[in-house]
Parts: structure tokens; C-alpha cells; sequence
């Protein structure tokens, strides 16, 4: 029987074949492929983008109201009134982002009178849809939080401190 001629490596003394060398090196590994990495490059999307593409999809949904926390909520609606300024889509969207998967948080209210199951699952299916259809990026999940319901009541609420403000 013939051995492999062993070639001495990092680890102290312990010898490699030259295939284990070639196995074991990681810039010879095969580098996996996807509509995202090619042999011809990688294409690299910033969360930013996912989180745009998550709030459209979101927005999309009957039943949602707005998204955000309360606070969120506030604050476009000064920057809304702002000439020029240009609309949050990616309010109430958090997203964490990896190479070939993404994670995504919605914070929404919802309308009264919806389901929240029903709500959910759309916003779960639009969503996914959206973001692997245009990014290639695996979706793992999409957390929704459900942070209040607007009520019928509130628009006429609404709508007399507009005409207070305009006085």
C-alpha cells in the first residue's frame, strides 16, 4: 500500500494530504451559488431596501390602518407636512438581514372590526411574496405586533381638531 505524501501544516506539526490541504483551504472552497451569487459577482441589498419593499407590502393589506408605534405615527405626521418631504414607507418595519435571509417585524394598527388572524396572514403572505419575488432573499419569518385599533370614532375626532387648527 502507497500513502499520499504528507506536507507539513499550520497546526502544529501534523501532516496533510494535498487533498485534505485543498479541502481544508478556504479560499479554494466552491463558493455556493444563488440567484444572488454568481460565478460573475454577488449582489448585496441593504436593509433599507427590504424594509421598503416589507411597508408596501404591508400597507397593501386591507384591514391595516397605519404602521408604527404611536410615536412613529407622530413623527410622520409632522414630516408629512413638510413640502417636498417624501412619505415613510418603512415606518413600523424592522428588519434583520443576513446574505440569503431576512427576518422582518411589522408594527401596525389595525381597523376595527378586522380580524387579526385574517390581517396577519395576509400581511405574512403579501410579504413574503414581495421581498423574495424582488430581492431573491429567503424570508424566515415576519413578526407582526399589533399595537392598537382605530376606531370608527376616531376619524370624527380627526377631523374636528382639523377645523380647531384651521381657526
Amino acid at each position: 500500500m502507497t500513502e499520499a505524501p504528507r506536507t507539513p501544516s499550520n497546526s502544529g506539526g501534523v501532516m496533510a494530504t494535498p487533498e485534505e490541504q485543498k479541502r481544508n483551504d478556504p479560499q479554494k472552497q466552491p463558493k455556493t451559488m444563488d440567484s444572488l451569487h454568481t460565478e460573475r459577482g454577488d449582489t448585496t441589498i441593504e436593509e433599507t431596501v427590504v424594509q421598503k419593499l416589507a411597508g408596501m407590502a404591508t400597507r397593501e393589506v386591507p384591514g391595516v390602518y397605519a404602521m408604527g408605534s404611536a410615536g412613529r405615527r407622530a413623527f410622520s405626521a409632522l414630516t408629512e407636512r413638510i413640502p417636498g418631504s417624501q412619505t415613510n414607507v418603512s415606518g413600523g418595519v424592522s428588519v434583520e438581514k443576513g446574505e440569503r435571509q431576512t427576518a422582518i417585524d411589522v408594527t401596525i394598527v389595525i381597523e376595527y372590526g378586522v380580524s387579526v388572524v385574517e390581517v396577519s396572514q395576509g400581511i405574512r403572505r403579501n410579504v413574503i411574496q414581495s421581498v423574495e419575488h424582488a430581492t431573491g432573499l429567503e424570508v424566515l419569518e415576519v413578526n407582526i405586533n399589533v399595537t392598537d385599533v382605530h376606531l370608527p370614532d376616531d376619524d370624527q375626532q380627526d377631523q374636528q381638531d382639523q377645523k380647531t387648527d384651521l381657526q
